[in-house]
């Protein structure tokens, strides 16, 4: 006659809502439930009350990028403008910034020289009015091609680039 379990190497499983014994496993969580660590420790609540969910099943953070895929997108971060304006960087800043350092420096860099240079453009636009826009305006567009280039010479490069005569919107 036994009075213990069957098998000698498993020890019987806690009661539902029971904490397990030390140096016992933990039970299976039943499904619809979640599951409880061992020894029935549970996390103290955040302060207000806030619990913030369990990432999803299989979600991983973005994985760190290589440096050529980051030379690719700063280069597109400082030439983009030719083709959509100042929302090409706004795209690579906001997409990139967290998972490259370098993608975030540059990002924000031709976002800021875009939004400057939309203004000249403007500023440039109106002093056509008083006939300085003529000579102003080309100076402009030259100047906003010329240093897109060497900015994405540098990225090329793996270098920073700041834009000169700029101010900076975004920081």
């Amino acid at each position: 006659m036994t009075t213990g379990p069957q098998n000698p190497e498993q020890p019987p499983e806690p009661e539902r809502g029971q904490p397990a014994q030390p140096g016992q496993p933990a039970p299976a969580a039943q499904p619809g439930q979640p599951a409880q660590p061992p020894g029935g420790y549970q996390q103290p609540p955040s302060p207000g009350g806030y619990q913030p969910a369990p990432p999803p099943a299989g979600y991983q953070s973005a994985p760190p990028m290589r440096q050529e895929d980051e030379k690719l997108w700063a280069i597109g971060a400082h030439l983009g403008p030719l083709v959509l304006g100042f929302i090409a960087p706004l795209i690579v800043w906001l997409v990139f910034r967290e998972r490259s350092v370098f993608l975030d420096r540059h990002g924000k860099e031709a976002l800021n020289f875009q939004i400057a240079y939309l203004v000249y453009f403007i500023v440039a636009g109106i002093s056509i009015f008083l006939l300085i826009g003529f000579v102003l305006l080309p100076i402009v567009g030259v100047a906003w091609l010329v240093f897109m280039i060497l900015a994405a010479v540098q990225a090329s490069q793996y270098r920073d680039y700041r834009y000169p005569w700029i101010f900076r919107v975004v920081s």
